[in-house]
């Protein structure tokens, strides 16, 4: 099928400070667009008969959710659904492939049984159910019990880094397949120079959601972000084109959420050099309207990150 896809568009931050005076008509409106822009791609799944899609994206993309988001969209149209991880193929430790100075290499493809996922997902097809392994990231192994997964005459979703690489897409049938690449597709301007493309997006949602969640400075997300960038560029972003629907994840509001989330990192914006990159994040917004957490919708995509 031909791939459906969505442009990327540059946004002038003036006109989110002026959607900002109607803040809770701003937040629905883009809740209601995301939520649009799901149910186009069930309907899209449903309308090609296909039982297995397969959602990847670059880090912070909101693929996870997105792919929670997906299932009950489906269910709602009558279609039952499962979401399954990936990440619940890896090969054990032992075994896991490694980088020349011996340690784990975990954005290569090989790192995961794909000849056991294709066996799981062919079986489901098959049967309508399957057992899926489970995987114990405390002890990188994988665990005895594994999982049931049922889906009758459904659709299966697979959500990881690599599900749209070609060794993952040539051991599933191509007429029962559905391929997304989620990622925002929002960047954004101030006086006709863009000064926030995605990867600064993500970066910034990834600061916040580790920041909150995991204890995380800023600097150490900085520090580590160029190597998450050249994992994506060689292992994800590669393959984007083998997908049939780009699902955007932007949302102009959120802006506003981050400036305000933001405020918690100016004593880290010293002169180091992770400081310093922190500093011109913060600079971009000093002219912008924020808006507190409270204002995210309970259910929202942007819980991911924003809690």
């Amino acid at each position: 099928m031909a791939a459906i896809w969505i442009p990327k568009r540059l946004v002038d931050l003036s006109l989110i400070n002026t959607r900002a005076q109607s803040k809770r008509s701003f937040v629905r409106h883009c809740e209601f667009e995301y939520e649009s822009r799901i149910y186009a791609a069930a309907k899209e799944i449903v309308a090609e008969d296909r039982h297995v899609v397969l959602v990847s994206g670059p880090s912070s993309s909101g693929k996870t959710t997105s792919s929670l988001k997906l299932r009950d969209k489906l269910i709602g149209m009558g279609r039952q659904s499962r979401v399954v991880s990936m990440d619940n193929f890896y090969k054990n430790l032992d075994v896991y492939p490694r980088l020349e100075n011996g340690s784990k290499d975990l954005e290569n493809v090989t790192g995961l049984e794909l000849d056991l996922f294709a066996d799981c997902v062919r079986k489901l097809l098959a049967d309508g159910k399957a057992m899926f392994p489970r995987f114990d990231f405390a002890s990188e192994t994988r665990q005895d019990e594994a999982e049931p997964i049922e889906i009758g005459d459904g659709i299966l979703i697979v959500e990881g880094i690599h599900a749209l690489n070609p060794l993952v897409l040539e051991k599933l049938p191509e007429d029962e397949r559905f391929a997304i690449y989620a990622s925002p597709r929002e960047e954004y301007s101030y006086r006709g120079q863009k000064v926030l493309p995605t990867r600064d997006i993500r970066l910034m949602r990834r600061m916040i959601r580790d920041y909150k969640r995991r204890g995380n400075s800023p600097w150490n997300t900085i520090e580590v972000w160029p190597k998450v960038c050249e994992g994506e560029d060689k292992y994800i972003k590669v393959y984007k084109p083998n997908a049939d629907y780009i699902l955007d994840t932007s949302f102009s509001y959120e802006l506003l959420i981050m400036n305000s989330e933001l405020q918690n990192f100016k004593g880290y914006a010293d002169d180091s050099i992770p400081g310093m990159r922190l500093g011109e994040l913060l600079n971009i917004f000093k002219n912008l309207d924020s808006l507190s957490v409270g204002y995210v919708p309970r259910g929202s995509m942007l819980k991911e990150f924003y809690g």
